[in-house]
C-alpha cells in the first residue's frame, strides 16, 4: 500500500468516526475532553493571517509583515496591493488544506494571527470584520473534520518582541512601551472571547506569541497576561488559556502560580536534544503548578529530530503543534510550494539584482506564486508526516510504491527511523539554530540521507550525493514475477575508491565490494552492470550501502532477464547508450543491453560515413554489455557508431576523439 492509499484510508476513517466532543478543559496537570484525557498533536497554520519573511524567500530584506508589504506596494501600487492580500487570503488556505492535515493524523490548528488583521491600531473599539470571517470560514472547516482550532495571537500591537515575527517596527513603540498597545492587546482578546465563548471546536486562547523583552523578572508579562485573562473570563468561562514564556516561550520566572483554573503552559522547544534534561525544568514547572503543558510549537528540522521529540513528548503526556504546515520551498513542512520564474524575477528587483517589473507584470507575477501555494499544487511531504506519526522504533513504510522489473530511483528509500530505513553521518540539528545542516542538498526529502538535482535524464530529477562510508538505505520492492534479474547502478564518479555492497533480504547478492569507476564528474552519469541474480516473486527489502564517498548515484534497475523456468522474457529493451567518456582520449566504452541472447557488433564510421572499424561482440546473453573501441591510430575528430543486432541496425550515436 502506497502512502497515498494509507492518507485516502486514513480520511475515511476519520470522517466516519462518531466521538464525543466538549470543550477541551483543564482538570489537575490534564487537558480532557469530556471524561476523556486529550492529547493535543496539532499543526501551526503560519504565513496566512501573518507573513514572515523566512517563510517566502524575503528575510535577508524584508523579515516583517509591513516590510513586505511595502515590498509589493513598490510594485503594485496601493489599492492593488490591498487587492492581492484578498486573493492570497483567499487561496494560500482553504477547506482541501483541512482535509488533508486532517486526514494525515492531526487534531487541532494554532492559528497564527496579526491583530492587524482582526483591529485597527487606532481606532478603539472597532473591529475588522472581513479578518473575523476567515477565522468563522476556518472554523467552520475544522468542525467538517473534527480539528480543534486554537488562535494563536503572533504579532499584537507593538510587537511583542523585536523579531520580525512579531511585525515588530522599531520606528514604533513596543507592546511592553505602551499603554495603548496594551489595552489594545486586551480589548482584542476579550472580543475574540465574546464571539467565541460558546464553540466547542475552539481549543483555546494562546495569548502572546514568543514574547522577547527585557521584562525584569517577568512581572510585566503576568500583569498583562492577568488583565487579558480578566477580560476573557468577563465573555468566556469556556476555553482555556495557553500562557508562553519570555524568550521565546522558554522562561516561566515569575509566571507562577497560575491565576486561572483552566490555564495551560505553552513552551517552544527548536534546535536541541530530545532528552528529559532539555524538558525537566519544565516537567518540575508542571509538578509545582499542577497545571498542563504544551509544546505550542517546534519543527524546522529533520525527520528523525520530529521522531524523536513526538516520542519524548509522548512519554511524559505532553501534546504538541508543529511549525507549520505550508511554506515556500523548503523540506521541513508537510506541504510546499515551488518557486515560480516570476516571483525570481521580483526577488532579483527587491534585492536590487534586477530591473522594476511593471505593474501588471508583478501582479502576474505575485498571483502566479499563490497560485502555486495552492493546496492542489503543492508538494507534499509524506516523510514529514510519517516523522510525526510514526512513533514505532522499528516500523518502516515505503516511501513510494516500488516495482520491478524497472527502475528504481534511489532517493525513493524507505520511510522510518534512521539505522531502520536508512543510515545517514549527519541527520538532525541540535545545536542552535543555524549550527548543522542535517541534508546538504536540502531538496526532496527531510532526512539525513544528502539528495541534490540531478542532470541525468535517465532520473527523477534527483540523485543521493555527499555519500559518506557507512551510510545505506534500505528500498521497500514488489517483485512481480519471480526469476533471474540483471540489476544495474547509474553513477556519476568524481573519484576513485568508491565502493558498494548490495543486499536482498539481508542476504548479500554481489561477491563483495563492488568498485565505482570515475566517470570524471558528479553529473557525468554511466550504467554499469552489478550482478544477475535469481529473485522470487513478492515483496523484498533491497539494501544498498555505501563507502568511502567520491561518487553520487540516482537509480537501480532491475531486468527480468528469464523466467522462473529459465526461459528468456524479452523484458529489456534493446538499447545503444552514449559512450564513456565522450569526448574521449584513445579509448572509451560502448554499451548496450539485450532483450535476449542475440548476435552482436558494433560497427564505427567516420565523419563522410565510411566505415573504418568493426567490433564483434559474438553471440551475447541477455542483458547489459560494454565493449572498448581503441582509436588510438585515428586523427582527432567526429566519429559515428552504431549496434547490429541480428542484422538489424540501431540509431548512430556521436562520438569525439580528442588528442
Amino acid at each position: 500500500m502506497n502512502y497515498k492509499h494509507q492518507i485516502i484510508i486514513a480520511f475515511f476513517i476519520l470522517i466516519g468516526t462518531v466521538t464525543g466532543q466538549e470543550f477541551l478543559k483543564v482538570q489537575g496537570n490534564r487537558i480532557m475532553n469530556g471524561e476523556q484525557e486529550f492529547i493535543l498533536e496539532g499543526i501551526g497554520l503560519g504565513g496566512w493571517m501573518l507573513q514572515e519573511g523566512y517563510m517566502f524567500e524575503t528575510a535577508d530584506f524584508a523579515n516583517a509583515e509591513f516590510q513586505i508589504k511595502n515590498k509589493i506596494k513598490d510594485v503594485l501600487g496601493d489599492a492593488l496591493t490591498e487587492q492581492f492580500y484578498d486573493y492570497f487570503h483567499d487561496n494560500f488556505f482553504t477547506r482541501k488544506d483541512v482535509r488533508t492535515l486532517a486526514a494525515a493524523g492531526f487534531n487541532s490548528i494554532r492559528l497564527a494571527m496579526h491583530y492587524n488583521k482582526l483591529t485597527p491600531l487606532d481606532q478603539p473599539n472597532v473591529y475588522i470584520e472581513k479578518g473575523f470571517a476567515r477565522i468563522d470560514s476556518l472554523l467552520q472547516w475544522c468542525k467538517e473534520y473534527n480539528i480543534y482550532l486554537i488562535l494563536d495571537l503572533h504579532a499584537a500591537p507593538g510587537g511583542q518582541s523585536d523579531e520580525g515575527i512579531s511585525d515588530y517596527d522599531p520606528t514604533k513603540p513596543s507592546l511592553w512601551e505602551s499603554d495603548w498597545n496594551k489595552q489594545k492587546t486586551i480589548a482584542l482578546w476579550k472580543e475574540i472571547a465574546r464571539r467565541y465563548k460558546n464553540e466547542k471546536w475552539i481549543g483555546g486562547y494562546d495569548l502572546i506569541n514568543e514574547p522577547k523583552w527585557s521584562l525584569p523578572g517577568n512581572l510585566a508579562l503576568r500583569d498583562l497576561y492577568i488583565q487579558i485573562t480578566d477580560a476573557i473570563r468577563q465573555e468566556d468561562t469556556n476555553h482555556i488559556v495557553f500562557i508562553e514564556g519570555n524568550w521565546f516561550a522558554t522562561d516561566f520566572g515569575g509566571l507562577t502560580p497560575p491565576w486561572d483554573d483552566n490555564l495551560v503552559y505553552s513552551f517552544h522547544k527548536y534546535w536541541n536534544n530530545n532528552d528529559i534534561g532539555t524538558i525537566q525544568y519544565l516537567l518540575d514547572l508542571r509538578t509545582n503548578t499542577g497545571a498542563p503543558l504544551w509544546l505550542g510549537e517546534t519543527g524546522e528540522n529533520s525527520n528523525q529530530w520530529f521522531r524523536n521529540c513526538v516520542k519524548l513528548m509522548s512519554d511524559n503526556n505532553i501534546g504538541w503543534s508543529w511549525w507549520t504546515w505550508k511554506k515556500l520551498g523548503g523540506i521541513t513542512a508537510p506541504l510546499s510550494a515551488e518557486k515560480t520564474n516570476g516571483y525570481q524575477t521580483l526577488l532579483n528587483y527587491w534585492r536590487g539584482s534586477g530591473p522594476k517589473p511593471s505593474q501588471s507584470e508583478a501582479w502576474s507575477y505575485l498571483t502566479g506564486q499563490v497560485d502555486k501555494m495552492k493546496h492542489d499544487n503543492c508538494n507534499y511531504h509524506p516523510d514529514v508526516v510519517d516523522g510525526l506519526f510514526n512513533e514505532g522504533e522499528n516500523v518502516t513504510v515505503p516511501f513510494k510504491e516500488l516495482r520491478a522489473p524497472g527502475i528504481i530511483y534511489l532517493t525513493d528509500y524507505d520511510m522510518g527511523p534512521i539505522n531502520k530505513a536508512y543510515n545517514d553521518k549527519d541527520y538532525q540539528n541540535t545545536g542552535g539554530l543555524g549550527a548543522q545542516d542535517w541534508n546538504n542538498g536540502f531538496i526532496y526529502r527531510n532526512d539525513g540521507v544528502d539528495i541534490e538535482s540531478c542532470s541525468d535524464p535517465v532520473s527523477n530529477g534527483y540523485n543521493v550525493g555527499w555519500i559518506d562510508t557507512g551510510e545505506w538505505a534500505d528500498y521497500s520492492i514488489l517483485f512481480q514475477s519471480s526469476g533471474g534479474y540483471a540489476i544495474s547502478l547509474r553513477y556519476a564518479a568524481q573519484n576513485s575508491g568508491g565502493k558498494i555492497l548490495l543486499y536482498i533480504d539481508d542476504l548479500p547478492v554481489t561477491t563483495g565490494f563492488i568498485d565505482i569507476p570515475v566517470t570524471g564528474g558528479w553529473q557525468n552519469w554511466q550504467t554499469m552492470i552489478l550482478t544477475t541474480t535469481e529473485i522470487p516473486k513478492g515483496m523484498h527489502t533491497v539494501n544498498i550501502r555505501y563507502y568511502f564517498g567520491g561518487f553520487n548515484v540516482n537509480s537501480l534497475r532491475f531486468d527480468l532477464i528469464s523466467d522462473v523456468e529459465g526461459e528468456k522474457t524479452g523484458s529489456i529493451t534493446p538499447e545503444l547508450y552514449q559512450n564513456f567518456p565522450n569526448p574521449f582520449n584513445c579509448d572509451t566504452n560502448i554499451s548496450f543491453s539485450l532483450p535476449d541472447r542475440s548476435a552482436v557488433k558494433v560497427e564505427i564510421f567516420d565523419s563522410l560515413g565510411e566505415k573504418i572499424d568493426v567490433i564483434e561482440g559474438g553471440m551475447l546473453p541477455a542483458g547489459h554489455h560494454s565493449v572498448n573501441w581503441s582509436a588510438s591510430n585515428l586523427p582527432t575528430g567526429v566519429y559515428y557508431y552504431r549496434l547490429i543486432r541480428n542484422g538489424m541496425q540501431s540509431e548512430v550515436m556521436k562520438l569525439v576523439l580528442l588528442k
